[in-house]
C-alpha cells in the first residue's frame, strides 16, 4: 500500500504540474479546489459522512481496547490523500499512509483471534511497515512507531517492531532503494557546529509557528457551516499561492529539488533570497489551509520541505554575507531535521528519515542529532503540544 501511495501519487502529480505549467498557469488557482471538493463528496457519499482525523485517531484506539479503527479507513485515505496532493494541496501522504496501514495491523487484530492480547503490537507493525517504505529507511519507521505511536516500549512490542522493519528492509532493498534526493554528501566540518545550533534554534521557532497554525486553521475552518465556503476558501487561496510560487505545489519535493539544483550552482542576490523567504513562510500556511479545507495529509511532507528551505536560506545567507563557507545541503538536512523533530516531537525518528533522503547521509548524524534535538527541547518547553496531542488537552 505504501509504495503503490508512494509512487502513483509522485507520478501523477508530477504530469499534471508539468501539464498545467505548459498549458496555462491560471489553472494552478482552481487546482486544489479539484481534489478537496472530491474528497468531500466522496466523504458524503462513499463513506457516509465519517470524518477522517489523521494519527489522533490511531491513540483514540490505543487507549480503548473496544475502539477499532474501521475498514474504510483504509480505502479513504488511501484515495483522500491521493486526491489531495495530485491536485496540488500542500501537503504530503505520509500521514494518509500512516493511518491506513495502522488500520490494516487494526483489522488484523480483529479478524485473527491469536492476535487479540497485541493490539499496539499489530497497529505499530504496520506503521513501521508504511514509514519505511515512504523513506526508505527502517529505522526511521521503527523509532516513528516508539515516539509517536506508541510512546512506551515492552518486549513484544520490539519483537514485533524489528519483524515489521526487517520485512519492510527487504522490500525496500529490492523493490524500492532510490532515495527521495541525488544529492550525495561527502563530509561536515566541525567548526560548522555553532551554526547547525543557531539553525536548530530557528528551526525549533519555525516549527511551533506550523504547529500554531495548523491548530487555528483547523478550528477556524471547523466554525465555518457552509461546506462550499469552508472547502473552497482554503483550497483557493492555496492555489493562489501556487500561482505565485509553483514549489508550493502538492508535497514539493520536485520543487525543493530543483531550489537545491540550483543552491549549487546559481547566482545569489536579493532576489535569490526573496522566494526563499517566502517559501520558508507559506509553506506550513499553504499546508494548514490545505487541511483546514479539507485535504488528507499531515505535517511530515511540509516540515521536511520548509526545514530544508530554511536550511538553504541560512547556509546562503551565511555564506554570501558572512563570508562562511557553510555546505548547503547539509544545511538543508539539519534544517529538515529540525523542524520534523520540533513537529512531531521525534528526533531520533528525524535524524533517521532525514539521513536517508540523499545517498551517504548517514555521515551527518551527529550533527542531524543536535539540530533534532535542540529544536524539539525549544519547541516543547514554549509549547508542550504538537498537532498529533493539542486535542487531548483541549478536552481534558
Amino acid at each position: 500500500m505504501a509504495y503503490s501511495l508512494k509512487h502513483i501519487t509522485g507520478y501523477i502529480q508530477d504530469e499534471i504540474f508539468e501539464g498545467v505549467t505548459a498549458w496555462d498557469h491560471r489553472l494552478f488557482i482552481i487546482l486544489p479546489s479539484v481534489g478537496i471538493t472530491a474528497i468531500y463528496f466522496l466523504r458524503k457519499y462513499a463513506f457516509q459522512n465519517r470524518k477522517n482525523k489523521g494519527i489522533k485517531e490511531i491513540y483514540t484506539t490505543l487507549e480503548t481496547r473496544k475502539d477499532h479503527l474501521p475498514f474504510f479507513k483504509i480505502p479513504s485515505h488511501y484515495i483522500n490523500g491521493f486526491l489531495t496532493v495530485i491536485f496540488g494541496g500542500s501537503t504530503g501522504v505520509e500521514v494518509s499512509t500512516v493511518v491506513a496501514t495502522a488500520t490494516v495491523g487494526n483489522q488484523a487484530y480483529k479478524r485473527l483471534h491469536p492476535a487479540w492480547a497485541y493490539k499496539t503490537e499489530l497497529i505499530c507493525a504496520g506503521v513501521i511497515a508504511g514509514v519505511t517504505l515512504l523513506f526508505g529507511s527502517a529505522l526511521g519507521g521503527f523509532l516513528f512507531a516508539f515516539e509517536v505511536i506508541a510512546r512506551k516500549y515492552n518486549k513484544t512490542l520490539l519483537i514485533s517492531g524489528i519483524s515489521s522493519m526487517l520485512v519492510a528492509s527487504v522490500f525496500v532493498y529490492y523493490i524500492d532503494s532510490n532515495p527521495l534526493f541525488t544529492f550525495t554528501v561527502t563530509q561536515w566540518q566541525w567548526n560548522a557546529i555553532p551554526f547547525i545550533m543557531i539553525l536548530g534554534i530557528i528551526g525549533g521557532f519555525l516549527a511551533l509557528y506550523f504547529t500554531k497554525i495548523v491548530i487555528y486553521a483547523k478550528s477556524f475552518f471547523g466554525g465555518i457551516k457552509n461546506n462550499f465556503i469552508r472547502v473552497n476558501l482554503g483550497a483557493i487561496t492555496v492555489g493562489t499561492f501556487i500561482f505565485f510560487l509553483p514549489a508550493l505545489y502538492g508535497d514539493s519535493y520536485h520543487g525543493l529539488g530543483e531550489i537545491l539544483e540550483n543552491s549549487l550552482h546559481g547566482s545569489i542576490n536579493l532576489f535569490y533570497f526573496l522566494p526563499l523567504v517566502l517559501l520558508v513562510l507559506l509553506k506550513p500556511l499553504a499546508a494548514s489551509l490545505t487541511l483546514g479545507a479539507g485535504g488528507d495529509g499531515g505535517v511530515f511532507a511540509p516540515s521536511i520541505v520548509t526545514g530544508a528551505l530554511l536550511g538553504v536560506l541560512f547556509a546562503q545567507f551565511c555564506n554570501h554575507y558572512f563570508g562562511t563557507h557553510l555546505i548547503v545541503i547539509n544545511f538543508a538536512l539539519f534544517g529538515a531535521a529540525a523542524m520534523l523533530s520540533a513537529a512531531i516531537h521525534a528526533p531520533f525518528t528525524a535524524i533517521f528519515i532525514i539521513a536517508s533522503l540523499v545517498p551517504s547521509g548517514y555521515l551527518l548524524l551527529a550533527p542531524l542529532l543536535l539540530s533534532s534535538i535542540i529544536a524539539k527541547v525549544l519547541a516543547k518547553k514554549i509549547y508542550p503540544y504538537n498537532v498529533y496531542t493539542y486535542k487531548e488537552v483541549a478536552h481534558s
